[in-house]
């Protein structure tokens, strides 16, 4: 049975983060799983929207996770060319339930992008399902990153990973 303690789920989290800030994209796509899904519903949705039915700032499953990763690469991301400089804080980490596959997980996070002079500050919950993996490392199969704001201005847009 793998151990999912809030110690090594926040060790887990931290680790993600500092991935996202170090813009080791690659590095970041790699914790999750080929069957993931990440998303960020718009800021007027409720909490358990789906995104079959409601219009998502972002619904990526895998395939759609890794273009978004190699795009973010590229000079011609516009939005992220020369990239933001990020900080991402994770806290309020808790285990809500786990099995001998995986647990769910539910964190705050504050994320500061700071580009051309200007900050936008994210900030929201997060909605994990994480699990082991063969070998026992973690993994994320699902990520969904529910913004705390009544809209996204100024900028408008989320061109950044939460």
């Amino acid at each position: 049975m793998t151990d999912f303690t809030r110690s090594r789920i926040e060790d887990f989290l931290y680790y993600e983060a500092s991935l996202l800030d170090d813009w080791k994209l690659d590095e970041w796509l790699a914790l999750f799983t080929d069957d993931a899904r990440y998303e960020v519903p718009a800021t007027d949705l409720p909490r358990d929207a789906s995104p079959e039915t409601n219009l998502f700032y972002i619904a990526d499953d895998a395939y759609r996770l890794n273009e978004r990763v190699k795009r973010l690469h590229k000079k011609t991301a516009h939005s992220e060319f020369p990239r933001s400089k990020t900080r991402h804080v994770v806290s309020n980490v808790r285990v809500l339930e786990s099995d001998a596959t995986g647990c769910r997980v539910s964190v705050a996070f504050v994320t500061y992008r700071t580009k051309d002079g200007h900050t936008d500050t994210y900030i929201g919950s997060s909605d994990y399902r994480i699990v082991a993996v063969a070998d026992g490392s973690l993994r994320i199969r699902h990520k969904r990153c529910v913004l705390d704001l009544d809209s996204l201005r100024p900028h408008g847009r989320v061109s950044i990973l939460l």
